[in-house]
């Protein structure tokens, strides 16, 4: 009974040892590749910020100029649209007018021009997706510059600061004023901007 006591003493001595060993040389080595960093000492020396795109968009030189395109586009596909719609709805009450006081000289001639005015009606039910699809794709188009130009613009903004993060401030609760970089930004994207329009 006391030899297995004695064992038992004298392994718990050697794990503690063995613990007691790695735990103050682990420190001086080398961590291995993955391994966790941890302490606020690395989150101090990050350098972050973030950007309210919002803000951006709506101060952007190139977002207003897209923005002014695509209504000016708008308002002439309306316009279009409106054109063919109310000419058709003019040629439509005009052949009722001309059935109900049998201005036809046949009912093939009446026919003839029903199946007009249907095909017509069809015809404007298809520009008006059209004209609908072409400023959608439109919208998009500008959505998608927008972002090219705003990532081309950090991107390069980045290679002098060097922020290890660079965020959009809608996932943002709270945030430091002092890590908003959206004036600055915004600035320097309308000064590139002004100087590719010359």
């Amino acid at each position: 009974m006391k030899n297995s006591s004695l064992i038992l003493n004298l392994v718990l001595l050697v794990a503690v040892i063995v613990l007691f060993v790695l735990h103050f040389t682990s420190g001086s080595g080398s961590k291995p590749d993955g391994a966790l960093v941890s302490g606020p000492a690395q989150l101090t020396d990050m350098k972050i910020a973030y950007v309210k795109v919002d803000s951006l968009i709506v101060n952007y030189d190139l977002a207003q100029d897209l923005h002014d395109e695509f209504t000016k586009n708008q308002e002439a596909y309306t316009k279009e649209y409106a054109t063919r719609r109310s000419k058709f709805e003019e040629q439509a009450a005009a052949f009722q007018e001309k059935v109900q006081r049998g201005g036809f000289l046949s009912e093939q001639r009446a026919v003839q021009e029903r199946d007009r005015l249907v095909n017509e009606e069809q015809e404007i039910l298809k520009l008006d997706q059209e004209l609908s699809s072409k400023l959608t794709e439109m919208q998009n188009a500008n959505n998608g510059q927008l972002v090219d130009s705003l990532m081309a613009y950090l991107k390069r903004f980045n290679a002098d600061k060097k922020y290890a993060y660079i965020f959009n401030s809608s996932g943002i609760l709270i945030g430091d004023e002092a890590h908003n970089i959206t004036n600055e930004v915004l600035e320097a994207m309308n000064v590139d901007y002004a100087e590719k329009n010359k």
